[in-house]
């Protein structure tokens, strides 16, 4: 157990994970706080994905909880980050984890539908906004905060899909907007632009439509230029942590890529 996040109290929302062989990105990033002194209230739509996060966190020694909400529900994370700073009088960390593209039906602009696209703004933008909306009143009133989305290089890149490129960009564009009105009380906002990692979001939901899972990871893994292997939910977890840390405190409004090398390969 370390120190860099000592007595600070961290929400992640999305801390759970996608059923898979591999770790995702939130419940990575949870364990990696935890195991740097913060207590973490793991949150999931799924409760026992969270549970086991924090079954995970207190078998290392780590302080957590979990708790069930919907990000996409307003009323849900008004309550739930209500709760957390009655509970423990104050809020140092939010940790934006969710997204979705597959699974929510993205798809090209010819035939994306208008239910996905309304489902990809939700979960990818709405979700977030949501979260900072009912942090920043106890973030300002205590002085400081550090708030972290995950966004994606399909941001920035030539990706296929309209939903999931057009969705990050946007939070990419809040992460400035909101750093730029909050730096005045302390509040550092930041995001981070996973490339491809080797995660059961990124992963089982191709293998589920019949791809083999040897094929589809080494698809993935020859387009990286660093070790020519995809990052893992660990990588993003250590990106994650150097940002909510005091070490990162005079960082904000970042775009944090964490990619191999992808982007700078294969351009924007």
């Amino acid at each position: 157990m370390g120190n860099r996040l000592a007595n600070k109290v961290a929400v992640v929302f999305g801390g759970g994970q996608t059923p898979g062989l591999t770790v995702g990105n939130g419940r990575a990033t949870s364990v990696v706080l935890a195991r740097e002194g913060a207590h973490v209230v793991v949150v999931d739509r799924d409760l026992n994905s969270a549970q086991e996060t924090v079954d995970m966190i207190k078998a290392a020694g780590g302080s957590a909880q979990a708790m069930q909400v919907d990000q996409t529900h307003e009323t849900e994370v008004q309550s739930l980050l209500a709760a957390v700073h009655r509970e423990h009088h104050r809020l140092d960390i939010v940790h934006n984890n969710i997204g979705a593209s597959l699974s929510v039906g993205d798809a090209t602009a010819d035939v994306l539908t208008e239910s996905s696209f309304d489902a990809s703004f939700a979960v990818n933008v709405k979700s977030a906004w949501f979260a900072a909306k009912h942090a920043l009143p106890f973030m300002r009133e205590q002085g400081h905060g550090s708030i972290v989305s995950i966004s994606s290089v399909a941001s920035i890149q030539a990706y296929p899909l309209l939903g999931y490129k057009t969705m990050k960009a946007a939070l990419n564009a809040m992460t400035e907007n909101l750093a730029a009105a909050n730096a005045k009380y302390g509040i550092r906002v930041n995001a981070i632009l996973p490339g491809l990692m080797n995660t059961p979001m990124a992963i089982e939901n191709r293998v589920a439509k019949g791809h083999k899972r040897e094929d589809v990871v080494a698809d993935r893994d020859r387009r990286i230029p660093l070790k020519g292997k995809q990052g893992t939910g660990w990588d993003v977890a250590n990106a994650a942590l150097f940002l909510h840390s005091d070490e990162a405190s005079f960082i904000t409004g970042v775009t944090l890529v964490v990619d191999g090398g992808e982007t700078i390969a294969h351009g924007h």
